[in-house]
């Protein structure tokens, strides 16, 4: 109500205040009324089916099914199974030799190459021997003069012998003279030895192989002034062959390689690799294992030895290392991608006769591409060994070189036509036939069998309603009664069913027999509606193609009284 002031102005009276609990209301309203709309469109989005307008054609047939798996296979098979324990090692020499001379002089000769192959005894170098020489006849010499006095001393010795019995001297003489030919003998055996040291020195100027192998390089160069056991050797000689191969042990595979091979553990099998586990380089014996336990890291030192004619195997080479325990004789085995590791432990996938069934197995020992079962598998039954990540227990499975299958369902529902005729319509694997007017649509059928999805067949052109049409695959579901027949429409999966015959004006319209899903429209009275909407008038002329019907009916479909139809079912799943 408005207000006048003292000058005569109409004042506006003050705003309304809007109560709020109005406002929360309203917001409600339109908050539900946007979560209806929305849960509206996501089961319209979600159904496979459309509806249609007044009259309506039924949704379109059901989609495919999902693929089935094509997966890789195997027998499980009886065979043995290797118990071996792998290693790291590395490659020792029998025998490693630094090659040095035992004596003083000038190098003079090398008699080697580097790198060369040599016996035992080969003469390598050579120190000057000339000084050796010269020593070894001084002490020849020598020896010759001492032999010679204790010779005389000896005599000398026998004819105061002679005389003492005489009495001709005294027996002083006679023991002066024996203890002379005792010191003599003593200078002999002195000058021997020095001859025999001479000629060791002699010998020892010839520088030979200590024991057959390779020679390395070489350190000192001919020409050189050496001293006898000097730190930097002439080369050095390594034996190659027979060659050994140390590597560690876990102490807990002690008792087993004793149990094998004896107190020692010599005798076992054992196979040498290259640094990637691929090429085998040489097989050996076990020769033994050591007599203590590493405390630091819990294993024991091992040593086989190997013949190497070819030089397979270097010195200080790494190398991988198999040593064969035992074997496992008969085990069922199967290849290592077929075991799988789940919750509940070790299981396969059972291929039977396209299906797969999950099945809980104990897994003995394996190699690397092959595992032994001991319980949950036979002989003879197939595993999956590829593919199964994707399997359900109980699914179907493609094997390879098979046309994976694909699943489907029957077709959408019909539309309740107003006075007119339901749709027909095949999906994949199987279609349905909907009567049509007043009443409401059937359900969707389902689908067959999986199969391979069919060429697409070619709409056929708009006929009046015909005899009962071909079966097709599916199962059968009660339509509503329809007030004749309708639209024929086909899809994929199955041949092409007939409507029913057109009834004159005025006549019952006949039942229409389904197909593939097999509903069955009712017969009701009334005549026949072709479309949306209900039509009844002339027909169209004969000869036109299909596409030519259709606009036919559409610039020739007046509606009647009952004209406006009914919305169109839902669609098939």
């Amino acid at each position: 109500m408005s207000q006048t002031t003292m000058d005569g102005r109409r004042q506006a009276p003050p705003p309304r205040r809007r109560a709020p609990w109005r406002t929360i209301v309203g917001i409600l309203v339109v908050v539900l009324l946007a979560v209806a709309l929305a849960f509206g469109l996501s089961k319209c989005a979600s159904g496979s089916g459309q509806q249609a307008g007044p009259g309506g054609r039924g949704g379109p047939g059901g989609g495919r099914g999902r693929p089935t798996v094509t997966v890789g296979v195997a027998k499980a098979t009886l065979g043995d199974i290797p118990i071996t324990l792998n290693a790291l090692g590395t490659v020792t020499p029998a025998a490693t030799v630094n090659v040095t001379s035992r004596v003083a002089g000038m190098l003079v000769q090398v008699n080697f190459k580097e790198g060369q192959m040599v016996r035992k005894g080969q003469q390598l170098a050579l120190v000057d021997p000339r000084p050796f020489q010269v020593a070894l006849d001084q002490a020849r010499g020598q020896l010759l003069r001492d032999e010679a006095l204790l010779a005389n001393a000896k005599i000398d010795l026998q004819r105061f012998i002679t005389l003492k019995a005489q009495d001709s001297i005294a027996g002083q003489q006679v023991d002066t003279q024996a203890a002379l030919v005792k010191q003599d003998e003593a200078a002999v055996v002195s000058d021997r030895g020095a001859v025999g040291a001479a000629q060791l020195n002699l010998s020892f100027a010839r520088i030979t192989a200590p024991v057959s192998g390779r020679v390395g390089l070489r350190q000192v160069d001919a020409g050189n002034q050496i001293v006898a056991n000097a730190t930097v050797p002439i080369t050095m000689v390594a034996e190659v062959d027979p060659i050994d191969v140390v590597f560690s042990v876990p102490e807990d595979q002690i008792p087993a390689i004793i149990q094998n091979g004896g107190p020692t553990g010599g005798g076992l099998p054992v196979t040498t690799y290259d640094r990637t586990a691929a090429t085998a380089l040489a097989q050996g014996t076990l020769s033994t294992i050591d007599n203590v336990v590493d405390v630091n890291t819990g294993t024991v030192k091992a040593k086989a030895r190997f013949a190497n004619p070819n030089g397979a195997l270097f010195p200080n080479q790494f190398v991988n290392v198999t040593l064969l325990i035992t074997t496992l004789r008969n085990q069922v085995t199967v290849p290592a991608t077929a075991v799988r590791h789940g919750s509940a432990g070790d299981f396969v996938w059972v291929l039977t006769d396209h299906t797969v069934h999950q099945r809980n197995v104990k897994v003995g020992p394996g190699t690397g591409e092959i595992f032994s079962i001991a319980s949950g598998l036979q002989a003879g039954e197939t595993v999956i060994t590829d593919g199964g990540d994707r399997l359900r227990d109980g699914g179907t499975v493609t094997l390879p070189g098979e046309t994976p299958a694909m699943g489907g369902r029957g077709g959408g529902r019909g539309g309740a036509g107003g006075g007119g005729g339901g749709h027909h319509r095949r999906g994949q694997g199987g279609g349905q036939w909907n009567g049509g007017g007043g009443g409401a649509s059937s359900a969707p059928a389902q689908g067959g069998a999986d199969q391979a999805p069919a060429t697409p067949a070619t709409p056929p052109a708009f006929q009046p309603p015909a005899a009962p049409a071909q079966q097709n695959q599916g199962q059968q579901n009660q339509g509503q009664p329809g007030q004749g027949g309708g639209h024929h429409h086909h899809g994929q999966g199955g041949a092409p069913g007939q409507p029913p015959a057109a009834p004159p004006p005025g006549q019952p319209a006949a039942a229409g027999q389904g197909q593939g899903a097999g509903d069955q429209g009712s017969a009701g009275p009334g005549r026949w509606h072709a479309g949306p909407g209900g039509y009844h008038g002339p027909m169209p002329p004969p000869g036109l193609t299909q596409e030519q019907r259709h606009q036919w009916f559409r610039e020739h479909r007046p509606r009647d009284q009952n004209g406006a139809g009914q919305p169109a079912g839902p669609g098939g799943q």
